[in-house]
């Protein structure tokens, strides 16, 4: 999916969000006997251990404990999770912050407000007898990745390398089959069923290279403007989730995402979910540089993030800071 497709026109979200602003009063009102506030999170794919922390603290009762009625909506090819926050179809959204600063900086909506993931845990995968090594030696390569990825531009500039790039198909029989193919992949999620084919991998991990980027959370301004009390509420049973999910117990969040997405197993769960603790990427790798706590973002690093996509000409210099993009005021205070 081109990233501009994902960017409405003003006219259409103004029309998309009073559609949705009327819907979404309508459950309110029919919430309201219970006495909890209803959110929309919609996710950017089906449910996995990446939304451990969500579905913890659904299944925990977190969010009803801060009297929130929470929706998760379980994503996958063609989410839209940009237009449906920016349209308040949903009040609540995850995708990568990047892809979150560039549709602000079209005139979206949006501002990011806790991360996910401290790191964006892409990567691209290699067998583990392909003899590259570093970034710097895929100059000249053909790669699978999805071509709007601004990764892309960043690595070749980065390294001063060429790239032929094929879209990505989310298949991985190639990879499996061919030692010298090289595929973008998500690095707790993919390398699971490669390894089941009794293919060893290998990473060149995107954190190395530079690129600052969180899997972040994001809402509309509005919402955020109109309800910052409820999402308050959100983060901190959220961050409850987090903790219990990466430290404790994620047998509640597991039994959700084996009830509702058959694609899954105990195996991929557990797997997954130790990916995530051994890349400590809800807290960030002390390897890169800084260690964050459970949902932090700073201005630092969004402007880091603006700094990099000036440099690579995707969006234009002076258009956005750090501030329109992201707000911390909603975290967790200790």
């Amino acid at each position: 999916m081109m990233y501009k497709t994902q960017i409405i026109t003003s006219l259409s979200l103004c029309a998309a969000s009073l559609v949705a602003y009327l819907g979404c009063s309508e459950k309110a009102n029919s919430s309201a006997q219970d006495g909890l506030f209803p959110i929309s999170i919609q996710l950017d794919w089906v449910a996995e251990p990446e939304h451990g922390g969500l579905y913890t603290a659904k299944a925990l009762g977190y969010f009803e404990d801060e009297g929130l009625d929470v929706t998760l909506v379980q994503g996958g090819t063609g989410s839209y999770s940009l237009n449906k926050v920016g349209a308040n179809i949903a009040q609540v959204g995850q995708a990568d912050s990047t892809s979150v600063v560039m549709a602000t900086a079209n005139g979206a909506p949006l501002i990011n407000i806790a991360a996910v993931f401290q790191q964006d845990p892409s990567a691209m995968m290699l067998q583990a007898s392909n003899p590259i090594t570093e970034w710097k030696e895929l100059d000249g390569k053909t790669i699978m990745a999805r071509p709007e990825w601004p990764f892309l531009p960043y690595v070749q500039k980065q390294y001063n390398i060429t790239l032929e790039v094929i879209p990505q198909n989310f298949q991985l029989q190639r990879l499996i089959q061919d030692p010298s193919f090289i595929q973008q992949g998500f690095y707790i999620a993919e390398p699971f069923y490669v390894e089941q084919q009794g293919v060893d991998l290998k990473y060149l991990y995107v954190w190395d290279a530079g690129f600052d980027a969180y899997t972040s959370l994001f809402t509309n301004k509005r919402f955020a403007r109109e309800h910052p009390e409820e999402l308050k509420a959100l983060l901190r049973a959220l961050k409850k989730g987090y903790i219990e999910y990466v430290e404790g117990d994620p047998t509640p969040a597991h039994e959700i995402m084996l009830k509702i997405n058959p694609k899954v197993t105990p195996e991929y769960l557990a797997w997954s979910r130790n990916q995530i603790i051994n890349e400590k990427l809800h807290r960030g790798n002390p390897s890169a540089g800084f260690f964050a706590d459970y949902l932090e973002i700073t201005a630092e690093r969004f402007q880091k993030q603006i700094d990099q996509l000036v440099e690579l000409e995707v969006i234009e210099a002076d258009t956005i800071t750090a501030k329109d993009v992201m707000t911390a005021e909603f975290l967790p205070v200790e």
